[in-house]
């Protein structure tokens, strides 16, 4: 994984790792900070944060963020409930 920061409020992330492969395949246009470019969609987006709540080895700070930014992701939206595992489902209060 590479992280790139410059000067400006972009920053990206790029990561070489199977999991990923697939991403770019589905990415969606974006205007990030006034900048156009190609984003992970929700729903890949939804899997990373997923993948890395799961990875017990990270630090619970992270995991914690992860779980947070999950509940956010749902909240924004709710058609995103359905591809929770299960136990996800039993930490995050279902979209209203």
């Amino acid at each position: 994984m590479a992280n790139f920061r410059a000067k400006s409020a972009v920053s990206i992330q790029l990561s070489t790792e199977d999991f990923y492969v697939e991403y770019p395949k589905r990415s969606v246009a974006a205007d990030v900070h006034g900048i156009l470019m190609r984003v992970a969609s929700l729903e890949d987006t939804l899997r990373g944060k997923i993948k890395a709540w799961s990875e017990s080895q990270r630090r619970q700070s992270k995991r914690i963020k992860d779980l947070a930014d999950i509940a956010r992701l749902v909240e924004s939206h709710p058609h995103l409930w359905e591809a929770l595992p299960d136990d996800l489902r039993l930490q995050i209060d279902p979209p209203a």
